[in-house]
């Protein structure tokens, strides 16, 4: 038998010191990716951590809170915006907040960090007269074209998110509501179609016919049209229109639609389920921004209309 070691190793000093301390990356994600899988998290929302926690600083169980200070400041230095930043902060926060929680580490490292301040900005919509251009656009004497004018009147009626709309399936669309199911705060949600709405998706759905899959917006070959996909048609549109002053994209199809529905008399609470968001406060902040034109309402209803 050869003679023992001085100094235990790592696997015997984690027995010795009943320490379940991480020493490894790899050990230290695949605990938090197991966590994230028995929480029934999207594989979207994994994707987005895995792509958010890595950095070439040093590895993740030996950083400190200067490294994640430094890592924030390079980020700036390289000219990221506040919401990128933000985002990736986040990841590290469940990702550290975890690992502290269940002992995996001695200290939090980013227990003291807080989210860089986020100056409040009005996302720039779309005017009814560049909708009617981008609609006009769109060949409907083609699939694609009745396809994408009708995925363009839903975004625009329902103010649905990109991926809740690429996961609708045909059986979804029931008489004058769609059902959605795959939605960012696992809450499945019913919203209304208009008239209008309900007139072009029986259209479509006729136009589409029988395929193999299950999911309502199918690209040429009858397979399912991704979220991808669906982002590069509206900024096909939105370059064809030759709109400069708006980004045309599918996120700024919700936001016009959120303020089209409350300049038009809709009132908060309905908005909040029409966006699917668990908190009114989140909807508050469109409608702060949108009521009916505060310069509008002023005219009415100004301090010095009634004094002077």
């Amino acid at each position: 038998m050869s003679k023992r070691r001085t100094l235990l190793s790592e696997a015997e000093l984690k027995i010795a010191t009943k320490s379940t301390y991480v020493t490894t990356d790899e050990e230290a994600l695949n605990l938090f990716y197991t966590d994230c899988q028995l929480r029934n998290l999207r594989p979207y929302t994994i994707k987005y951590y895995r792509e958010s926690l890595q950095t070439k600083i040093k590895p993740l169980v030996l950083m400190t809170e200067d490294d994640i200070k430094n890592m924030i400041m390079e980020m700036q230095r390289r000219g990221l915006k506040v919401t990128t930043i933000n985002t990736k902060l986040r990841a590290f926060k469940s990702f550290y907040n975890f690992l502290h929680k269940h002992k995996h580490i001695k200290k939090n490292p980013i227990a003291d960090i807080k989210l860089l301040k986020q100056r409040k900005e009005v996302v720039p919509t779309l005017s009814k007269d560049q909708i009617k251009l981008l609609l006009s656009l769109c060949d409907r004497k083609t699939f694609v074209g009745v396809r994408d004018y009708t995925i363009m009147m839903l975004m625009l009626d329902t103010a649905i998110r990109v991926n809740e709309l690429a996961n609708i399936d045909v059986a979804d669309v029931k008489h004058n509501e769609i059902v959605i199911r795959e939605t960012k705060t696992f809450f499945e949600r019913i919203v209304p179609m208009s008239k209008k709405l309900k007139e072009q998706m029986e259209i479509y759905i006729k136009i589409r016919g029988y395929a193999e899959s299950d999911k309502l917006f199918l690209n040429q070959d009858g397979n399912e049209l991704k979220k991808r996909s669906i982002q590069t048609r509206i900024e096909y549109y939105g370059k064809l229109s030759g709109i400069k002053d708006v980004r045309v994209s599918a996120h700024t199809f919700r936001h016009t639609s959120a303020k089209l529905f409350i300049q038009n008399g809709g009132n908060a609470f309905h908005l909040q389920q029409l966006l699917g968001h668990t908190s009114l406060e989140i909807t508050k902040k469109y409608v702060n921004l949108w009521s009916t034109d505060i310069a509008e309402s002023h005219k009415k209803y100004g301090a010095l209309n009634n004094i002077i």
